[in-house]
């Protein structure tokens, strides 16, 4: 592919042995300065499609004195800003390369010093460099790469307004290369827009990507969902969960009852500090803590390796965030399971993912929390018991310290009135 020694040297080191598809298809192209408008999902290796070529440029106009600014790399979320910079760190080894994640939730001054001291690649979200742009505290008009990743993601943010601001801001011989999970409508109308000649490159489709993982539906009442969770962890005994709701208080309700039933837990939404949430993701990482629970926004650019499962707490509203739920698991080949707790309320929303995946994911229930909401036909058949026996999760709760709950024994917590989505425009800004 025509990478440096000192690139390949740091991929050794990382054990990469084999370009994945997108790399093989967007690196040629890209160290030919062309535009790019590529699909691919997460997990699919596109960070390095995009940072290789961009190391390749910067060494070979790397000069002696003060770094010049080549590098543009724009990202929805704090959580994916912080991933790409480390794998710029990673990548670049063998390199004096200078860089940041400029985002919010972190002191301005001290991203001021380190813009001043010069940069060749900026990480950011797009609130904060508007800031900065405001302010005259940050110049991109030397900028000759700009990177916008997961570009559907931001315009569903609604960050439209901030990226046709920043662009102009950029100088005009730029190469700018978008990557998305789907090639929806709006994002072929921004790269209409912003890109020139593009070439387009599309990978990893929703359906091959999703039939690799063990994915199974949990059949269980809306208000028993909160204690068959904790006993399918505890009895399964799970080093790392990571579920997936839709409101910012569902999570904050989540995690209390977690904690009550003995399993440490935490969780990140548009609510959360940064502190707060690189704190929590510490912990999840090190296995201080076993559940991570996260709204779909704030769980973008989440990247843990050998996660063994992913819970749908709450089913998504699209296919797309189905799809990228559960791609946290199942990564390089590595077993996976993405478990779906399934009211009746979430019936119709499931079987339309299983037809536009072309599908069929089996059903189960959990012996003591036995679905009694009415059904609809397509349910009648008696679901499967999910293998998880009140005996054996009696001796692995005793053995691990983790409580069993028992629905049928307790009455489920009212639930609070939830009437706030958890719509994160904001995300990412101050």
């Amino acid at each position: 592919m025509n990478l440096d020694e000192k690139i390949i040297n740091a991929l050794k080191d990382l054990d990469y042995k084999e370009a994945t598809e997108i790399q093989k298809k967007a690196i040629p192209i890209a160290l030919k300065k062309r535009d790019i408008l590529a699909a691919a999902q997460s997990g699919t290796g596109k960070t390095a499609a995009f940072l290789l070529p961009i190391l390749t440029e910067i060494l070979a106009n790397k000069q002696a004195n003060k770094p010049i600014l080549r590098a543009l790399i724009l990202v929805p979320t704090r959580e994916l800003a912080t991933q790409i910079s480390k794998a710029v760190d990673d990548f670049s080894k063998y390199m004096e390369v200078e860089s940041i994640a400029m985002v919010g939730g972190v002191s301005t001054k001290d991203q001021e010093k380190k813009i001043t001291k010069g940069l060749d690649i900026l990480v950011a979200t797009s609130g904060r460099l508007m800031e900065h742009l405001k302010n005259g505290t940050v110049d991109l008009s030397s900028v000759t790469t700009v990177v916008i990743d997961e570009v559907d993601t931001m315009l569903d943010m609604g960050f439209l307004e901030d990226i046709e601001k920043i662009l102009p801001s950029v100088g005009p011989k730029r190469q700018i290369m978008m990557f998305s999970a789907t090639m929806n409508q709006n994002v072929k109308k921004l790269a209409k827009e912003f890109l020139t000649d593009p070439v387009v490159i599309e990978v990893a489709q929703q359906r091959s990507a999703v039939k690799i993982i063990d994915q199974q539906i949990v059949l269980v009442d809306e208000a028993n969902k909160a204690a068959a969770l904790s006993y399918i962890i505890g009895s399964k005994n799970y080093s790392q969960v990571l579920v997936f709701v839709n409101m910012k208080i569902e999570a904050d309700t989540l995690v209390e009852h977690l904690e009550l039933d003995g399993l440490p837990a935490g969780c990140i939404h548009g609510d959360v500090r940064q502190t707060a949430r690189a704190k929590v993701m510490r912990k999840f990482k090190s296995g201080e803590i076993r559940v991570l629970v996260a709204t779909d926004i704030a769980a973008r650019g989440i990247d843990i390796e050998l996660l063994p499962i992913v819970v749908n707490y709450a089913l998504p509203e699209t296919v797309t965030d189905y799809t990228h739920r559960i791609g946290r698991t199942g990564r390089a080949g590595n077993p996976g399971i993405a478990l779906t707790l399934l009211s009746v309320k979430d019936y119709k929303m499931m079987i339309d993912i299983e037809k536009e995946l072309i599908i069929n994911i089996p059903r189960t229930e959990v012996e003591g929390f036995e679905a009694t909401e009415k059904k609809p036909r397509l349910f009648k058949a008696r679901p499967k018991k999910l293998s998880v026996k009140k005996a054996e999760a009696g001796k692995v709760a005793k053995k691990t310290g983790f409580a069993k709950t028992n629905a049928p024994e307790k009455k489920p917590a009212k639930k609070k009135k939830i009437t706030k989505r958890d719509d994160n425009r904001s995300f990412g800004k101050k």
